[in-house]
């Protein structure tokens, strides 16, 4: 199994990155991982921690309509360059972590998507060197209230609420380049979404590369990297579970936004 690097918080509140074991027990590292943190001699045991987004970052930057067969669901062309787009840090959550259904929305979708974790500042490279700026891979949600976003014709507030961006429940350093990532409502066995990554039509190294020649990405920053076939809708109670092999299982309910 490929080391898995979380971010927990123990009873005290305090906030640690480390590495998860079999046994669950976290080793603590001294400094993010991105930031060549090391093992140290303290290990939390399971009771004593719970699981929190495994990065922080400054930016969430998003690619839209990055599956072709996506964007023929959307009726629209796949676009000629990647459609980028942002959410704010504050729609991150974590692993069981409850998305919030604004009252604003009628209709908000859920999309399974792979993340990337930026390790290095990046600004300007090229998509070769992007490849060593990418320092691991995550599972995300690029929740939409999806009736808000053509109503309104940009996308600011169609995927900018609170919760609208689980991420985790980890960090691995590599993935296989045709794993395959699908997407679970509640307890039917039959994927509401089911695609190999390999079929988007912009790479992880390209949209690293397109993103920072427009912005500068910090360590922790995240790219998610877009959604395939077969977005839906989400109700209150729902649950809903991202897999992607080699990774792991992303699962949120939905609860109402108070």
């Amino acid at each position: 199994m490929a080391q898995r690097y979380v971010r927990v918080q123990n009873l005290e509140g305090q906030i640690f990155y480390g590495l998860l074991q079999l046994s669950l027990d976290v080793v603590v590292l001294d400094a993010p991982p991105w930031m060549q943190g090391q093992p140290t001699d303290l290990t939390l045991a399971p009771d004593s921690y719970h699981i929190l987004a495994p990065c922080a970052p400054s930016k969430i930057v998003a690619v839209g309509k990055n599956y072709a067969d996506h964007a023929e669901e959307m009726g629209t062309p796949v676009p000629k360059e990647p459609l980028i787009f942002m959410k704010p840090p504050t729609t991150v959550i974590a692993y069981k972590e409850s998305i919030m259904y604004p009252p604003q929305s009628q209709r908000v979708d859920y999309e399974g998507e792979l993340a990337l974790v930026i390790g290095a500042p990046t600004v300007g490279c090229t998509p070769s060197e992007a490849t060593d700026k990418i320092w691991g891979y995550t599972i995300a949600n690029d929740v939409t209230a999806r009736d808000l976003q053509s109503k309104d014709g940009q996308w600011t507030r169609a995927k900018g609420f609170d919760t609208f961006c689980p991420i985790g429940p980890w960090i691995v350093r590599e993935i296989n380049p045709g794993a395959r990532l699908q997407t679970f409502l509640n307890d039917d066995t039959k994927p509401v979404q089911s695609a190999c990554i390999d079929q988007m039509v912009f790479s992880p190294d390209y949209l690293v590369s397109y993103i920072s020649q427009v912005m500068t990405l910090l360590p922790g920053d995240v790219v998610l990297t877009g959604t395939p076939l077969g977005v839906g809708p989400l109700r209150l109670g729902d649950r809903i579970r991202i897999e992607i092999e080699g990774i792991g299982r992303l699962e949120n309910v939905v609860i109402a936004r108070s």
